[in-house]
């Protein structure tokens, strides 16, 4: 069998042109970062020490306490409840008389009407079912009341703390409770109920003081607002147990807010970075450049400085070969395995990397050089709007 010249040629060119696109995938390294507060400390003054108000000063034996006592009170007027129950029952069974004297001469008005009607009229209605029918209620049954019976309070739906408790549960993290260099103070406000269209809404004033070696830099309020707690009204949900997480809540916000403003938390985010099939070896060095890079990422500790700083070294490994395959590029000819989308591949690492250790002034230069050869890469769209975000990290700040 001949093949044409012509299939030929195109069969050569595909084969010619498969052997230049490169494969390129990514991967998502995790790696560790310590934030930084907005208002920092030295490392020597990171000492904190917390003093709380508020209502609570509960114990267990005090909820059992009350318990029982709520209990005893329910016996004593048991009796009384049964009396109140029974009469209740009588005035329905009188009421259930009535109701059913209504239905009868509702049902003989609207028998007498149906009778004057023609036969036609009322095989009609009936089928229709139309046609008068006696309904009567159901007749009250009595239910006495059971009898109480004592039991142990669920303490899980209680607050039981006190102040002292309360402190403890307050925390800035990258501190220690062994001085008052950051002193903090808490004042917590009994929880108040609130109805409105059948739903409860509460708010509970909490005013947080901070002070830096003596100097007010924090004086704010948190939930002064109500606050939707429940679709059902007040006198309908289990209060102890809203109030719990409703303080639980608080504590929660306060943590933020101080961690966010002083503290020094241990996050865990991670990076995209792309690499390219290595068919041949002809990307030997990017391979070198990956695992340089992506591996000693991961080993990033920053409770443990010599370990970060030999991460670097060795990312920096990977840095210096990527910047190194960026001399290589042939922006004008596809077809070289060191062509426009290689550089494409490698400026984005370079971006993501320098954002991700927080370094923008690299990652503005590699911005600013890509951009000089953009004319000759073909981005996507997600590709496009990363860009614009990558922008956004470099600049919105500056």
């Amino acid at each position: 069998m001949k093949l044409s010249y012509s299939f030929l040629l195109f069969f050569v060119l595909l084969i010619s042109n498969a052997t230049v696109a490169q494969n390129i995938s990514g991967e998502n390294v995790e790696y560790q970062i310590l934030k930084t507060p907005k208002n920092p400390t030295e490392e020597s003054h990171r000492q904190f020490k917390v003093t709380v108000t508020s209502p609570y000063n509960l114990t267990a034996d005090d909820v059992i306490a009350q318990s029982k006592k709520d209990f005893d009170e329910e016996l004593k007027n048991y009796d009384k409840t049964v009396a109140n129950s029974e009469t209740e029952f009588q005035k329905k069974l009188s009421d259930y008389d009535a109701e059913v004297a209504n239905a009868k001469a509702k049902f003989e008005l609207e028998s007498a009407e149906f009778k004057k009607l023609s036969m036609l009229e009322r095989l009609t209605m009936t089928d229709q079912g139309k046609n008068p029918k006696l309904v009567t209620p159901s007749k009250p049954v009595y239910y006495k009341p059971a009898k109480p019976v004592y039991r142990d309070p669920n303490l899980n739906d209680y607050i039981i703390v006190n102040n002292s408790v309360l402190a403890t549960q307050v925390n800035i993290n990258g501190f220690v409770r062994e001085g008052n260099y950051v002193d903090v103070l808490l004042d917590i406000q009994k929880l108040k109920f609130q109805d409105n269209a059948g739903q409860t809404f509460a708010n509970q004033p909490t005013k947080l003081i901070v002070k830096v070696n003596g100097v007010e830099k924090v004086n704010t309020t948190f939930f002064q607002e109500f606050k939707f707690v429940s679709s059902s009204p007040s006198n309908n949900i289990n209060k102890p147990l809203t109030e719990k997480n409703f303080l639980n809540e608080v504590i929660a916000t306060v943590n933020q807010y101080l961690n966010d403003n002083f503290g020094y938390q241990l996050l865990k985010t991670s990076v995209r970075l792309l690499s390219v099939k290595n068919k041949g070896g002809k990307y030997d060095d990017l391979e070198k450049a990956d695992i340089y890079v992506s591996t000693n990422l991961r080993k990033m500790n920053p409770e443990n400085p010599a370990i970060t700083a030999a991460a670097m070294t060795g990312m920096q490994k990977g840095v210096d070969i990527w910047k190194s395959t960026l001399t290589k590029i042939d922006y004008k000819d596809k077809k070289s395995d060191f062509n426009a989308k290689i550089a494409q591949m490698v400026y984005f690492n370079l971006m993501r990397l320098s954002l991700a250790l927080n370094n923008k002034a690299d990652a503005e230069k590699y911005l600013n050089e890509m951009q000089e050869n953009m004319i000759y890469m073909k981005l996507s769209y997600d590709e496009e709007n990363e860009l614009k975000q990558i922008e956004n990290q470099i600049y919105k700040t500056k």
